[in-house]
């Protein structure tokens, strides 16, 4: 029954329409029989034959294989055709750029060190005394008291600064006694301890020798007074040997780090130390002595300031990216500022030598390059770590190298039709 009103006339208009075209739509050819001519033929060949034939019945079917292997063939390719495209093998080139990383789950993808000011600090302060050392071996050797004086104490006060620094990034002092337990060579942080221990002790026993002349020649501290030279003695050589392997343990602890720039950085940052070192203790030989006593401190100031200069300039031009927290920011000034300082420390102590005025201000420049160099590297390398770009891109850039070597196919080559 028609529905009744508006809506039941335009129904039976449009089942009219239909009606009529279908009457009048012409028929079409098609290579693949469609459902109704297929049923329409089938129709006829029972009228005709009586029956089914199986001839019939086979090239139906072989018919309809065909044209599903004829699409199936032709979807292939276009998923081919869109792979290719989608990696950049062929026809129209799709570019998708390059993901920037800034994080990893809402978490940094490296985490930066938690070392503050006080462990750039400590940094100088273990250089100040090693450097400290070997000028005050080098007074004791050549007959240079001001130098051994000042050297022995200057060592013995850095190296308490030190251990102050230490304990308060460790948070107790216990802990330090607990890396005792343990000698581990591939550790720099438990070779650091050991060399800490050798080393404090030789040096605060080379420092209170320098007492031995205020004390009285008659009795039991007569007797300590006659004593304290000779051990005096034995003590400073010992602290002195032990000196380079605390200027330098430093450097190969930070590069043993994950920090990017302090990582890549491992052949220069040991050089860098151990010429900031020799600077620092320059600089005391020539604030604290008198310019006759001071040529060990001059050839000091020479040698160190070479190293130093060299490894800062390897730094900031070696390591590509990873150079950039070297010249960038408070780092980068950091940095220049103590090339500046080293070079003209040089300059005074060498064309000053005759003026205890410039001498000093020479051993001043010295200091503060040390400084400032040592806090320069700290700083450098924590910017490193806080950028996520110098995480990710030196790793892309080692994995196409190895690839590259190894002959791999890269992440974008067109896979091999199948």
């Amino acid at each position: 029954m028609t529905p009744p009103g508006p809506v039941g006339d335009q129904f039976r208009r449009f089942r009219e329409r239909l009606a009529a075209e279908g009457d009048d739509r012409p028929q079409v050819s098609d290579d693949r029989p469609s459902a109704t001519s297929g049923a329409a033929a089938m129709s006829g060949a029972e009228a005709t034959s009586g029956g089914d034939h199986p001839t019939d019945r086979d090239t139906a079917a072989s018919s309809r294989r065909g044209d599903l292997t004829a699409r199936r063939s032709t979807e292939a390719e276009g998923r081919q055709g869109r792979r290719r495209r989608r990696r950049g093998g062929g026809g129209e080139e799709l570019r998708v750029p390059e993901a920037e990383f800034t994080s990893y789950y809402g978490r940094p993808i490296l985490k930066a060190p938690v070392w503050k000011w006080d462990i750039a600090a400590y940094l100088f302060t273990g250089g100040l005394a090693a450097g400290s050392s070997l000028l005050a071996a080098g007074g004791q050797l050549t007959g240079r008291p001001a130098l051994r004086r000042a050297g022995r104490v200057t060592a013995l006060a850095a190296v308490s600064a030190s251990a102050v620094f230490l304990v308060k990034d460790l948070g107790r002092p216990a802990r330090f006694h607990h890396m005792l337990r343990v000698a581990k060579p591939t550790s720099p942080m438990s070779m650091g301890t050991w060399i800490l221990t050798a080393y404090g002790p030789a040096a605060g026993v080379a420092a209170i020798a320098e007492a031995a002349g205020v004390l009285p020649r008659h009795g039991l501290l007569g007797l300590a007074g006659r004593a304290l030279p000779p051990i005096g003695h034995a003590a400073g050589l010992l602290a002195a040997g032990t000196a380079p392997a605390l200027a330098t343990y430093t450097g190969v602890l930070l590069a043993d780090t994950a920090v990017p720039s302090w990582h890549e950085a491992y052949p220069e940052l040991p050089v860098i130390f151990a010429g900031s070192a020799l600077a620092s203790g320059a600089g005391v030989g020539l604030l604290a002595a008198p310019p006759a006593q001071a040529g060990p401190a001059r050839r000091m100031a020479v040698a160190g300031a070479a190293l130093e200069l060299y490894g800062a300039h390897r730094v900031e031009t070696r390591l590509g990216l990873l150079s950039e927290p070297y010249r960038l920011g408070r780092p980068g000034r950091l940095l220049r500022a103590g090339r500046l300082l080293t070079a003209g420390g040089v300059a005074g102590a060498l064309l000053g030598r005759r003026s205890r005025v410039v001498g000093a201000l020479s051993g001043t420049a010295l200091l503060a390059a040390s400084v400032l160099t040592r806090f320069g590297i700290f700083y450098g390398g924590v910017a490193s770590a806080r950028d996520p770009r110098y995480t990710v891109v030196p790793q892309r850039e080692r994995v196409e190298a190895r690839r590259n070597g190894m002959d791999l196919p890269s992440d974008r080559a067109v896979p091999p039709a199948v």
